[in-house]
């Protein structure tokens, strides 16, 4: 292989080989030059450094014939250090392709990683000369050929979805069934034993806490935590490494297509907002060293210093058309070369934010709601961030879901127990309607949890109610203050069997308003046999027993109990239209006589009144929901919620009608049976569903009763 470059093309970006040698190619606006520099097989050892030849439209490239997929390589890129201007090259600096599909070795720490000298009385305005190669990871050339076969996205509809979010690592560490090395990997991700789980549970789709290659950060490395999490980005195109159990990129393809086979879609959390070069006090690894003004949003009044609106220490801008580029094709890539099946934008409202602030017709979602390959994907939203106005929920553009906090926080407050929950409750239960039903939006665009990677587990918020962050060494001080949670009685872990029923009946009813509430339904894994993280509502640090899922639970007859609970939640939701239903109900139509699509009412049976909604002292609540079936038939689903301390006795709203008790979460167990009469008693702190049919008569269209707190 000779190392002499021939001029090569501009676009792909990255480095792509043919068969007959790589072609390089890396956008800087403001370099002077970029030289390529290869490496040897261990990394270790400079081979060759030679200047891309050519530049056009900004793009620097070139062309190495003889190469081939293996190749270890990085950037170095000349041009001004001027940290005041906004400019902070420095050929010292070994460069990562932000095109690098895989990366070989990890960031090790050191001084000379940073641009500047690190202890300098002038900071980031001082300039370091030491080759930072020896610490810097190399990306690889690679061979993205695999034979896909027959796969075929599993395409579930949006009111059909169910989503298991997962750590991919946490989810199968604990996994004694499955080969040690392939713990926590793709491999273990798509065995047979996850798939027959998913299955059995009912999930549609995992979506898995970013795989994107990530740093550990150098304050986690020296207190002995790691970055467990992975909201810290190297490059947006290579996975993490850890992840794949034989190094081999064909390892996500095979668990990918395993999955689709299942029927099991795939989501990938993604964090195009910031990057792990952190503040302009971080290092030069990859973005910074090759073009800080344009990957980077600076501060108007002073270019030295980065705009923070992700907490993080910088904003990637993607408002610059090559950085949104750079966003695109690493979606597009994932996609066509992954076979995903969506994506979870991490802080989703950075990426929509303009120079005047969030816009939901930014460059960013324009591009992505045009784009013939990521339109037919899911997008889903994670609606805030710290910058001004950063709460955005309800706001995003048709197209994207988004996860509803207000959601979570809502049926945490009404089975906790809460006053003057009932309109609030109500409205989450509809598809939270008043925050969504706009633009032809639908209520799958509410992502519904009450659990996340972000808090606490469903089983601590039924355990703690003060957060035990000790561990991640912030002097518990980071995470939520306020959980909305309850323990009942106790901090923590106890042998009180009273205080465990509450526990069990508290869990069971949050489960259940979750799989009975219209819009998107979201379980965090191992929700469904009590996973704890001892009261650690931030485990970002805790790469270890703390965070990773502990299976024993789910063989524990408790476990087992519990996993059963929720796989007939799921196949209820599953066998029941008006669970999931497609458009929002407001009372507007009549689909059997008597019957509106959705009505409320107190545990007398009674239509609630404007009083008795906003009567903080009124806990329960009864919601109907009926739609026209076949042959004339109007099925109806009653669901009974009781968070209060007492079992109460609820009448079933009129008209009379044959009536079947589908569930009860004080009797988990108990099997359907017909209801005698038309009283139920409802036991402390927990739900019931009732189903009937009736003739569905004429339709009648009606405007939405008063008593509806999700009407317009």
């Amino acid at each position: 292989m000779t190392t002499k470059l021939e001029p090569g093309s501009p676009y792909p970006l990255g480095a792509t080989w043919d068969g007959l040698g790589v072609n390089f190619a890396v956008f800087s606006a403001n370099a002077e030059q970029i030289d390529l520099c290869l490496f040897d097989p261990s990394g270790r050892r400079e081979i060759a450094r030679v200047a891309l030849p050519e530049k056009t439209d900004e793009v620097f490239h070139g062309y190495l014939a003889g190469a081939r997929a293996g190749l270890l390589y990085g950037f170095r890129a000349h041009g001004p250090y001027d940290p005041q201007h906004g400019h902070r090259f420095n050929p010292n600096k070994l460069l990562l392709d932000p095109y690098a599909r895989q990366i070989a070795g990890e960031v090790r720490w050191s001084d000379a990683l940073y641009g500047y000298r690190l202890h300098s009385p002038r900071g980031d305005l001082s300039y370091d000369r030491r080759d930072s190669a020896p610490g810097m990871p190399k990306a690889i050339v690679t061979d993205d050929a695999f034979n896909w076969g027959d796969d075929r996205p599993p395409n579930v509809p949006w009111s059909e979805t169910v989503i298991y979010e997962a750590h991919l690592r946490g989810l199968t560490m604990q996994r004694l069934d499955i080969l040690p090395h392939e713990r926590g990997t793709f491999a273990a991700l798509a065995s047979p034993q996850m798939i027959e789980h998913y299955k059995r549970l009912g999930v549609t789709a995992v979506e898995l806490l970013p795989i994107h290659a990530f740093v550990q950060d150098r304050r986690l490395i020296e207190q002995g935590l790691r970055n467990y999490w992975g909201y810290n980005t190297l490059g947006f195109f290579a996975p993490e490494q850890r992840y794949l159990s034989d190094g081999s990129l064909t390892e996500i393809k095979v668990a990918v297509r395993r999955l689709h086979a299942a029927g099991i879609e795939v989501i990938l959390d993604v964090v195009y907002n910031h990057t792990a070069e952190g503040s302009e006090e971080g290092p030069t690894l990859s973005f910074r060293g090759l073009d800080n003004t344009s990957y980077y949003r600076l501060a108007r009044e002073d270019r030295r210093y980065c705009v923070n609106d992700t907490g993080t220490g910088n904003t990637v801008n993607v408002s610059h058309p090559r950085v949104l580029q750079l966003v695109m094709d690493s979606l597009r890539y994932w996609v066509e070369a992954y076979h995903v099946d969506g994506f979870r934008f991490d802080l989703g409202v950075t990426l929509g934010r303009e120079e005047d602030g969030f816009d939901p017709g930014s460059g960013f979602f324009d591009a992505i709601r045009q784009d013939p390959v990521l339109q037919r994907v899911k997008l889903i939203s994670e609606p805030w961030d710290i910058g001004p106005g950063g709460y955005q929920l309800g706001h995003h553009p048709p197209g994207f879901a988004e996860w509803n906090d207000r959601y979570r926080d809502s049926v945490r407050r009404f089975w906790r127990g809460d006053g003057g929950q009932r309109p609030e409750i109500a409205a989450r239960l509809a598809g939270s309607s008043d925050l969504f039903d706009r633009r032809s939006r639908k209520p799958w665009a509410s992502i519904n949890f009450v659990a996340s990677h972000d808090g606490y587990t469903l089983a601590d918020a039924t355990s703690y109610e003060r957060k035990h962050n000790l561990a991640n060494g912030e002097g518990n001080r980071d995470g939520h203050g306020e959980n909305y949670s309850s323990n009942w009685g106790v901090e923590g872990p106890t042998d009180d069997e009273a205080i465990l029923d509450v526990r069990a009946r508290a869990a069971r009813a949050m489960l259940a308003t979750l799989l009975f509430s219209s819009g998107t339904p979201m379980l965090l894994a191992g929700d469904e046999f009590g996973r704890t993280q001892n009261g650690n509502n931030n485990a970002y640090a805790q790469d270890n027993p703390t965070s990773w899922v502990d299976w024993t639970l789910a063989a524990s007859p408790a476990g087992r109990d519990l996993t059963a609970f929720v796989a007939r939640l799921i196949r209820l939701r599953a066998e029941h239209t008006i669970l999931r239903c497609k458009n929002f109900l407001h009372g507007r139509e009549e689909p059997a006589p008597g019957v509106l699509d959705i009505a409320w009412f107190d545990e007398a049976g009674l239509e609630l009144t404007a009083g008795a909604w906003n009567d903080g002292g009124e806990r329960t609540l009864t919601l109907r929901r009926a739609t026209r079936g076949g042959g004339g038939s109007a099925p109806i689903l009653t669901l009974m919620l009781n968070p209060t301390a007492d079992d109460r006795t609820f009448r079933a709203p009129p008209p009379a009608l044959p009536t079947t008790v589908l569930i009860d979460t004080a009797a988990p167990d108990a099997p359907e049976r017909p209801l005698e009469g038309d009283t139920i008693v409802v036991a402390a702190r927990s739900g019931v569903l009732l189903y009937a049919v009736a003739s569905s008569g004429r339709r009648r269209n009606h405007a939405p009763p008063s008593n509806d707190p999700t009407g317009e």
